[in-house]
């Protein structure tokens, strides 16, 4: 039998609380670990797992613990059928995080490493998401990596787990998605790469709702006045006994007062040492203090028994709150069992007999509870989960069936396509859909931006303190930014101005938002209009999109029309113009935008003016960011508010986190932005004289005019080997050319040049040979001519084959996979060994401290 629920395990997953919202949504648990026996035990009387031998009490950072783990889902693989665990969450023990913790010991790092037993796990497991919970401070604590590192928490996942998932991390506020308990904590979200194009992380975290006071949450319950008073009909809603002294010091103080706000001494908390009244210390504002009836509950800790603990008094009650208010509080649903007798026989029990089992059995539970994420905060993410998978088998054959049949070749067509399927696709299989039937996607560059790199933008988006927020996306095409940009504004005012050029994408983009639920503070309005001729009249907070990228024709008769306001006139390129306008109407801009923006001669007037602004992160996506489009991307953030400190570098394609000094890695002294400089670059720098040579690439030598035999040899690039030492013969690669057809092309000029040089294009193997007579190359070889009658000696040649020089020469070409061709720009870097006793005039002022790359960092926020 194949199971048709969707899976997953938990681990830490103490009594079960937080993850009983994923059995509402009808998940089936494969496996639940838990250290405590006890509390292991409240989730088989929930009957959480189907088999006895999911349910495993054990360290977790024993092997055996998790060779149990494994041999669990090998059983489901063969019983149930399952291929891939869906989901794994993990909410490590948080001891050594927490700031309500003032006793943290030298080996909390080490405790703190829990959260890598979990990374290893889902390394192991592979499933389709995972969910980490814990305190606000999480991401920025320090852990023992599985290499012994000691790392962030957000370095040690990134390093681990962030080539294979798209993840999410946002502190979040229980209280502000459905439970009636103020409490700040961090969830991170990670979604497996091949489903990440699908749903963003940031779609699956918990929609915001209105906050539920105490009076709306349990203000319908009975009042308890007396003493160890137990509700007849429910055993669980009891008055926690005190000593009973103590309820002077609660009796007379009125909502938000504490005991120590009693103005007679004897009625405040205290001590009687020698018949003298002694004031016990009051470390903190929340001991003995009532909370609001028409205010959020507060943070249930696990000490909530104690009137002494944070914020555990009754609004009106001399009491804590029970076990169903604080149950309430937390969402946890009537139907959870904290012991296997029903509650209807609890019920039934003797008043003697309930005390007793109170006595036993309320501290486990308080603990719990106070240990538990609310229940409704993971069936909401279980339930968005859950969607997510019934959609994503979908795409692929419906995108290639509809497309390819033409029956979605115009909006009318898609409309009645959508009608017919509700809610059966989900928003980015309709979008990717859309964007492949709007037959005006070529000649607009209008292409679908996924939501992968959409995900990674909205990560690095600085937030707002203002209520009211005004974003611009400057083209739009079929909206695929709009759901995540709504989703990381949210709680706020948004005025979202969406433009593009072309109607029919518009069209599209209103009727895929149909499928959403716009929040009512979210005003969205579709101009369709030219975003470079169109007049702004005000500027905007954020300005965030992904424009288009195509050369203008110099006939286009609007090229000279958008130079006018351009500051960058050297490009025909439109997406210079459309960065050009962006920035000049918004205070913050976060543009997708061509990787050659780094290092191409047209856009060195681009980078010039960049460079005196706030360049706050790059994030290279390199060929990643529109799969199947070989095309190298990068977003840049420029914040317009602020002046150049810090630039984050991120690589999605190679992993590389970093904080750089925008100084540094936007030297002047440099031919371009170096965004991956670093202390190993530097050293190479302070040993070679740069800018020695001009370069030469033939672009006429087509292979129409190559031939196995002729007049002249054409080299090519892998004619020189490896070292540079010497020009190969190939068989069946070794090209020649005709007098006839050479003598009228630019590179025969070099014919017979035994003074210049010869380098591969296209490559991060460099080597440098000097040009044999006789011979030409074709466009696969630059020509490297020597400025003022330089001569390398033999030792320089040798140098551009070593693996130093050509881990230098990835950092200066910024690990581009295309545009590799040796240019007016790159060609600077192809320096000579320098007297030692000279100092490079790039590397000088390294010295003085002045440019230093800053440190690895933590890319999520």
């Amino acid at each position: 039998m194949k199971t048709n629920k969707p899976t997953y395990i938990s681990l830490f997953s103490s009594a079960g609380v937080g993850c009983y919202g994923f059995k509402l949504e009808d998940f089936d648990c494969v496996a639940t670990n838990e250290l405590i026996t006890r509390r292991l035990d409240i989730q088989r009387y929930n009957h959480k797992c189907k088999y006895e031998s999911g349910y495993i009490c054990g360290d977790i950072t024993d092997n055996s613990t998790k060779d149990i783990l494994y041999s669990q889902i090998d059983l489901w693989k063969k019983k149930e059928n399952v291929s891939r665990i869906d989901v794994i969450v993990a909410t490590p023990p948080c001891q050594g995080m927490s700031v309500a913790n003032h006793k943290k010991s030298t080996n909390e790092i080490v405790r703190n490493s829990l959260v890598i037993e979990s990374i290893k796990i889902i390394k192991q497991v592979n499933p389709r998401f995972f969910i980490f919970e814990n305190v606000a401070a999480f991401m920025k604590t320090i852990c023992t990596d599985i290499n012994g590192e000691n790392k962030t928490i957000a370095a040690a996942i990134e390093s681990n787990l962030g080539q294979d998932y798209s993840y999410a991390s946002r502190v979040i506020n229980f209280k502000n998605y459905g439970a009636c308990s103020s409490r700040q904590r961090t969830v991170v979200i990670g979604v497996s790469k091949d489903y990440a194009d699908e749903v963003s992380p940031l779609e699956l975290y918990p929609d915001l709702v209105k906050e539920r006071t105490l009076r709306e949450v349990i203000g319908d319950l009975k009042p308890l006045k007396e003493f160890g008073e137990i509700d007849k009909d429910d055993i669980y809603h009891s008055f926690r006994t005190y000593p009973e002294h103590m309820r002077a010091w609660i009796s007379d103080i009125k909502e938000g007062e504490s005991a120590f706000d009693n103005a007679d001494d004897s009625k405040k908390p205290h001590r009687v040492v020698e018949g003298k009244i002694v004031i016990n210390q009051q470390k903190n504002g929340d001991k003995y203090k009532r909370q609001f009836w028409d205010k959020v509950g507060p943070c249930i800790h696990t000490r909530n028994d104690q009137m002494a603990s944070q914020n555990t008094v009754h609004p009106s009650d001399d009491r804590v709150f029970s076990i169903r208010e604080l149950m309430l509080m937390m969402t946890v649903p009537r139907s959870f069992k904290w012991v296997e007798t029903d509650f209807s026989d609890l019920n039934a029990l003797s008043f003697e007999k309930k005390r007793a089992f109170l006595k036993k059995e309320e501290i486990k539970i308080r603990q719990s509870l106070g240990e538990a994420v609310p229940t409704v905060i993971f069936q909401s993410i279980a339930r968005k989960i859950k969607e997510a998978l019934k959609h994503t088998p979908l795409k692929t054959a419906l995108i290639n069936k509809l497309v390819s049949s033409n029956e979605l070749s115009d909006i009318d067509a898609l409309k009645n396509f959508i009608s017919a399927n509700p809610m059966n696709l989900s928003s980015a299989t309709l979008g990717h859909i859309a964007e492949l039937a709007n037959t005006n996607r070529t000649d607009n560059a209008a292409f679908f931006t996924s939501k992968t790199l959409i995900t990674e933008m909205m990560k690095a988006l600085p937030d707002t303190d203002k209520e009211t927020v005004r974003i611009l996306e400057p083209s739009v095409g079929v909206g695929n930014f709009i759901p995540l940009i709504i989703k990381k504004f949210e709680g706020k005012n948004i005025i979202l101005d969406v433009v593009d050029i072309d109607k029919h994408s518009l069209d599209l983009a209103k009727l895929i938002l149909n499928n959403y639920n716009i929040p009512d503070n979210c005003t969205i309005n579709f101009i369709n209009a030219d975003f470079l001729l169109y007049d702004f009249s005000e500027k905007y907070d954020y300005i965030i999109g992904n424009p288009p990228f195509y050369k203008m024709k110099a006939r286009n008769s609007l090229l000279n029309i958008y130079r006018k306001n351009a500051v960058n006139t050297a490009t025909t390129n439109i997406c210079s113009f459309f960065l050009d306008k962006a920035v000049s109407i918004g205070n913050y801009v976060a543009l997708v935008f061509p990787k050659f923006l780094l290092n191409t001669p047209e856009f060195s007037q681009t980078r010039k003016y960049l460079s005196d602004k706030a360049v706050e992160c790059i994030i290279d996506f390199g060929e990643k960011g529109f799969p199947g489009v070989l095309v190298e991307t990068l977003a840049i953030f420029i914040n317009n508010l602020s002046r150049p400190s810090n630039t984050r570098v991120a690589s999605i394609t190679h992993g590389k986190f970093m904080i750089q000094s925008q100084k540094y890695i936007f030297d002047d002294k440099l031919p371009y932005w170096i965004i991956y400089r670093d202390n190993e670059f530097d050293s190479v720098c302070k040993n070679l004289d740069f800018n020695v040579f001009k370069v030469f690439r033939d672009r006429q030598i087509t292979n129409k005019l190559l031939s196995p035999s002729g007049d002249i040899r054409v080299l090519k690039s892998r004619n020189i080997s490896d070292d540079g030492k010497n020009v190969m013969d190939i068989d069946g690669y070794d090209s020649y050319i005709s007098y006839d057809d050479a003598k009228n092309l630019s590179v025969y000029s070099y014919l017979d040049c035994d003074n210049v040089y010869l380098t591969p294009n296209m490559t991060y193997k460099p080597r440098m040979i000097e040009k044999p007579k006789e011979c030409l190359v074709n466009g696969s070889l630059a020509v490297l001519i020597p400025k003022k009658g330089i001569i390398p000696t033999k030792e320089q040649l040798a140098f551009f084959s070593t693996q130093e020089y050509r881990n230098f020469y990835q950092i200066a070409r910024n690990f581009q996979t295309r545009s590799l061709n040796v240019d007016a720009c790159s060609v600077f870097f192809y320096g000579l060994l320098r007297d030692k006793a000279k100092k490079s005039p790039i590397t000088e002022k390294l010295d003085e401290k002045e440019n230093i790359q800053i440190t690895i960092f933590d890319y999520v926020k």
